[in-house]
């Protein structure tokens, strides 16, 4: 018997599989298969800064002039109504879901400034939230903001959260801070928990007739796990904070090479928006079936065996996999 174990947040899970932000956890009888499927853990999609800031819903249709250059940019906020759930609704749905499920529920804000969002986080840990994954998204459009005031500021926050409440933090990262590692490191002194690598954006692509920005939402691949599974070696190696994968999860043995890099959870929203909750069970026998036939006894045994302190060749990680790439490719 294969023991499944995983510590993530200073939560105990049986396996490392967790619904990652999504509407999956709008449904309480879906989040419920999800449960019975096997998942480990749900991530509730985010509460907006934007939805309980006062100030920013009364500049709905006139944001800051540095964000969006066009007169026209404030209408591409949604109206109030246009999102899922509102604060005192989101509230409401923590609650239900920890009336529904007994697997660990972990709410998500998302926002990029400090403000009143913050005073959220309290209330989502009285809601009964078991953790709280901050997705601070914001594009850095000011000429004269540096790379160290962006990373001060999401520091700063992650810091005012933590003095607001006891719950564990995670922070969902970008990939394009310039020294992920050092990012990080800073990050849990701020007092994260642990780090959530890496979200993924969904970049405004143009209508060439219609001469408008229009959204695209495209769904994961298995291709998208590479530059993550670098980044969680890395980390792995040289971080105190649990970590968790995101984005590029669709098989067994991607969970399985993210283990191995070092990850203590693995997120999945794609994979079971194409096939549902039995993907949960089907990944969780396939790892099963896999560690057994490898003579594993435990995920813990697997968990960092490829990452940059144990691997074989550390250079792979780092410029030796790019040059090895190039030098392999012929006419």
């Amino acid at each position: 018997m294969i023991d499944f174990t995983t510590d993530y947040l200073g939560l105990t899970l049986p396996n490392p599989l967790i619904v990652g932000a999504s509407p999956l956890a709008d449904d309480l009888s879906l989040a419920r298969r999800f449960e019975d499927s096997g998942a480990a853990a749900i991530v509730m999609r985010s509460l907006f800064a934007e939805q309980i800031s006062a100030e920013a819903l009364a500049r709905h249709r006139a944001v800051d002039p540095h964000v969006f250059a066009h007169v026209e940019a404030g209408s591409y906020l949604p109206d109030p109504e246009e999102y899922a759930l509102g604060p005192q609704e989101y509230l409401s749905h923590v609650r239900r879901l920890k009336e529904t499920l007994s697997i660990p529920v972990i709410a998500s804000l998302n926002g990029d400034t400090p403000g009143r969002w913050m005073e959220y986080a309290l209330l989502i840990e009285q809601a009964g939230a078991d953790a709280l994954e901050l997705n601070i998204y914001g594009v850095p459009s000011r000429v004269d903001e540096d790379a160290g005031a962006v990373e001060q500021r999401i520091c700063g926050i992650v810091e005012e959260v933590h003095r607001h409440v006891q719950l564990p933090l995670s922070v969902k990262l970008s990939a394009g801070f310039t020294a992920p590692l050092n990012f990080g490191a800073q990050l849990s002194e701020a007092g994260a928990d642990g780090l959530v690598i890496f979200n993924r954006f969904y970049e405004p692509d143009i209508d060439v007739d219609a001469l408008e920005s229009v959204p695209r939402l495209l769904l994961s691949s298995s291709a998208e796990l590479l530059p993550r599974l670098r980044w969680l070696a890395m980390m792995s190696a040289e971080l105190p904070c649990s970590l968790a994968v995101t984005g590029g999860v669709h098989t067994v043995p991607d969970a399985i090479k993210s283990i191995m890099c070092g990850a203590h959870a693995v997120q999945m929203v794609s994979a079971l928006l194409r096939h549902g909750p039995a993907h949960v069970a089907s990944i969780i026998h396939g790892m099963s079936e896999w560690l057994v036939e490898h003579e594993y006894r435990s995920l813990d045994q697997l968990r960092g065996s490829m990452n940059a302190r144990r691997c074989p060749d550390p250079s792979a990680l780092t410029r030796g996999n790019y040059i090895h790439t190039l030098q392999s490719w012929g006419a």
